[in-house]
């Protein structure tokens, strides 16, 4: 499989520059119920307990509280449509992402800044202050240079792997909502 390089990812940036800054549209709805496990569906139920019903998050979250419990603000993952469709392959053997939501939104500090809180469907996330760094898998999926264009020092303000947010009002979302800023 061919990868973009740096960069052919470069020329992008202004298009991905360009997203919808106030609300954008969700295009997939996914949540993970065990490892290397996605389920795509039309509708999730988000909690401020269990962040997305039915993912791992509560049970295997990456990152961890002082007590040993999964971090809440890792519950949902929000990965720019623009950036996806820049690095991903339609037909490629590479896996879909198992993001909770793919949004045509502008996922910048300028734009989202930690504490900004957003309407998902009848669900209220906030952004949190962990940055997305894209995994290893990121790299398998997408290329080696995709993940350091991401993790470049001038890239990083862009957000381009993401935000990571936390469920502060329980709700449910929909892939007909949009992801509004409040």
């Amino acid at each position: 499989m061919t990868f973009k390089t740096i960069d052919e990812l470069n020329a992008e940036l202004p298009h991905i520059r360009d997203a919808t800054k106030d609300a954008g549209e969700i295009h997939k709805l996914c949540y993970r119920p065990g490892f290397r496990k996605r389920e795509f569906v039309d509708e999730l139920s988000l909690s401020v307990a269990d962040g997305v019903k039915g993912d791992r998050w509560k049970e295997y979250g990456w990152l961890k509280l002082p007590d040993g419990s999964a971090d809440p603000r890792i519950q949902v993952c929000i990965l720019p449509k623009r950036v996806l469709d820049c690095v991903w392959q339609e037909g490629g053997e590479v896996e879909y992402p198992g993001d909770t939501m793919i949004v045509d939104m502008d996922m910048s500090e300028a734009n989202l800044p930690a504490g900004t809180q957003l309407q998902a469907g009848s669900a209220i996330i906030e952004v949190s202050d962990v940055f997305n760094d894209a995994c290893t898998k990121w790299s398998a999926r997408y290329g080696k240079q995709s993940r350091e264009w991401i993790k470049l020092p001038e890239n990083v303000p862009l957000r381009l792997r993401g935000i990571l947010c936390l469920v502060v009002k329980d709700g449910d979302v929909k892939i007909s909502d949009c992801l509004q800023k409040l």
